[in-house]
């Protein structure tokens, strides 16, 4: 009789402790690691604060056990994976898995996956324990590369691809809410054919214009105290994230004072939002400069990734990761993922006139560009991924294989 009462009780314990964990990873993506609090969670659930802290003492926590879920999911997704027999089904069934996940959550079948963006606003030990189960999975997705026919694919161009896969998945979070749900099967199989057949007809070759990265860069006076300015936020918040890039460390950075600082920002996210700001604008820019360029809209599609993925490890880099978007309201969120989609139309327009003219694959336009602008954002954290990777060989790192094929040489 105890045995029973004893299962019964840990059976109703686990039961809360999930569906704590069901609400509070809804709020973590909605609000942040900063905007979801004990109380918060307890209110959605239905509980008084001192309940949830029966199940998790502190709000780090709470934000650490429902990413470690997430990735508990996703770890077992990719170890489903690696039992098919070559790289190409593996990258199918873990594409199968992730999608039909996201699927599920998007019908209310399933809790939905935790965004990863904000593991950096977490405070030690959790941040620790948390990024090394991310390494772990890290390190089980690049198993994918791992096969006797990739014998020439060296290490760190292993690692820059599984960085781009990551993003992938990770983007495709996003965007996918502009479809519907039975729809998702089909998307996946664009997504698995951009991701092995790149956009580049057969014989097609890279061999990108050089943009000068000089033509990117404010000018002098004003704009150039601007620039520098946001160039060392971005870099702090790509680093540190949002709650790791005070007002003082920005400020020391520079060596300004806090009031220069609200001189040019009233508060923290509109700091954020002149610096998504900056970034969509050299992304426009970039884009204008290739559409200027002689050729097809392959040579203009390929020089413009260069170009990208180049200025991401310069002086001028790098650009504003999108996992910055977690930390803003709601409302500044969706008008930031807006102008996202605005510069990632302008690429669908050119694949899509690319595919007109016969110089790139058919693939879906809108897909593609997401696809790319992933990619791209992702060039950011190269550096950190690819020990010793200089700006020069960035686009032939990460811009070819996303625009290649992730299996080319």
């Amino acid at each position: 009789m105890a045995e029973r009462k004893g299962a019964r009780s840990t059976d109703r314990f686990q039961k809360k402790r999930e569906a704590i964990l069901d609400t509070s990873t809804i709020l973590l993506n909605e609000h942040g690691v900063k905007g979801l609090t004990l109380a918060v969670a307890a209110s959605a659930v239905g509980l008084s604060t001192t309940s949830v802290t029966y199940y998790f003492k502190r709000k780090d926590d709470l934000a650490a056990a429902c990413i470690m879920r997430g990735l508990d999911w996703l770890l077992a997704a990719v170890e489903a994976s690696l039992i098919e027999s070559t790289p190409q089904a593996r990258l199918h069934k873990l594409l199968e898995l992730y999608l039909e996940r996201l699927r599920l959550t998007a019908v209310g079948e399933a809790p939905p996956l935790p965004a990863l963006s904000d593991i950096r606003a977490l405070n030690n030990p959790q941040r620790t324990e948390v990024f090394e189960a991310f390494m772990r999975l890290f390190r089980k997705v690049r198993g994918l590369f791992e096969a006797p026919d990739f014998a020439w694919l060296g290490r760190g161009r292993r690692t820059a691809r599984t960085h781009m896969l990551l993003e992938q998945l990770f983007w495709a979070a996003v965007w996918l809410k502009k479809y519907d749900p039975e729809d998702y099967g089909r998307i996946r199989e664009r997504m698995y054919d951009i991701l092995v057949g790149g956009l580049a007809v057969d014989g097609g070759a890279w061999e990108p214009t050089p943009i000068p990265l000089a033509d990117l860069a404010a000018r002098e006076g004003p704009e150039m105290s601007r620039e520098t300015f946001l160039l060392a936020a971005t870099r702090l918040i790509n680093s540190r994230g949002y709650r790791g890039a005070s007002v003082d460390k920005i400020s020391a950075e520079l060596n300004v004072t806090k009031g220069s600082f609200y001189h040019h920002n009233d508060a923290k996210d509109d700091l954020v939002v002149a610096c998504f700001d900056r970034t969509f604008d050299v992304m426009r820019r970039v884009q204008r400069l290739a559409m200027g360029i002689d050729g097809d809209q392959w040579a203009r599609i390929s020089s413009a990734a260069a170009a990208l993925a180049e200025y991401q490890l310069s002086e001028y880099g790098p650009l504003l990761r999108t996992s910055a978007l977690s930390a803003l309201p709601s409302e500044i969120r969706e008008e930031q993922v807006a102008h996202s989609n605005r510069v990632s139309d302008r690429f669908a327009s050119m694949i899509s006139d690319g595919i007109a003219e016969g110089s790139i694959r058919p693939v879906d336009p809108f897909i593609a560009a997401q696809m790319l602008n992933a990619t791209l954002n992702a060039g950011a954290e190269l550096g950190f991924w690819v020990n010793g990777v200089t700006q020069k060989a960035a686009p032939a790192v990460f811009a070819r294989p996303a625009l290649m094929g992730i299996f080319a040489k």
